[in-house]
């Protein structure tokens, strides 16, 4: 049965959801841990096929999260090891196209823009890209994990999942993150958590308060008109 729901309260659902965005500067604030375990609480409300729950997740705060970053950007930073770590998933396509190439390229220029990173400064795109690996200084970094067994219907299952955290998350006055960009270390990340081999590592996320005076902050991308991407069939 159905739990009925006021009307007024769409609003609410409405704003947490429209004021998601991709914050890229934190305060050290502290998350407390049932404020993130109220979080993975609702979220885990999310819809999967036939109720399997294919998350698994692993909350890394303090010197787990510092010992995480630390042996990423060491690694990020040397050439050397750099090569040796390769995504296990294809996230982007092989041959990009247009218009996803185009909102590709926008939302870098306009964050590198704020920023004041010249295209031609390819040190400091390192250092700024180096910072996903810092969780962008959240108190909070989060690992997402599925078993390798399950197939594309779970990962369509996942994605709603961490949805759900992140509009969970701004129910609460936090903001979040999510950053394929751990993917590519995952043999780090599975060796630093101890992952058995049967997990796969899906990516990560920072949560946090999001710093109000940070000027990467202030990047809102833009959306697609509804009459963009939608047909009516009358």
């Amino acid at each position: 049965m159905s739990t009925s729901v006021d009307p007024s309260q769409h609003t609410i659902v409405d704003a947490a959801i429209t004021s998601r965005r991709s914050l890229r500067a934190f305060l050290p604030t502290p998350v407390p841990r049932s404020t993130i375990e109220e979080i993975l609480t609702v979220a885990s409300r999310a819809p999967s096929g036939t109720n399997t729950q294919p998350w698994k997740v692993h909350v890394l705060t303090g010197e787990s999260r510092q010992a995480l970053s630390n042996r990423i950007v060491a690694a990020y930073d040397d050439p050397e090891l750099l090569a040796e770590h390769r995504e296990e998933y294809a996230y982007y396509p092989e041959q990009w196209v247009s218009p996803y190439i185009d909102r590709r390229r926008k939302v870098g220029w306009d964050l590198y823009s704020l920023l004041g990173i010249a295209k031609t400064d390819k040190a400091r795109m390192h250092d700024q890209h180096a910072r996903n690996y810092r969780f962008f200084d959240a108190p909070v970094g989060l690992i997402f994990t599925i078993d390798r067994l399950m197939c594309q219907g779970s990962w369509l299952d996942y994605g709603m999942f961490l949805q759900s955290i992140m509009v969970a998350a701004r129910g609460r006055g936090l903001d979040t993150c999510p950053q394929a960009a751990f993917t590519q270390f995952h043999r780090l990340i599975a060796e630093q958590l101890g992952l058995s081999a049967g997990e796969m590592v899906v990516c990560g996320m920072s949560l946090g308060v999001a710093d109000p005076g940070a000027i990467e902050n202030q990047l809102v991308t833009e959306r697609e008109p509804v009459a963009g991407f939608t047909r009516f069939h009358d």
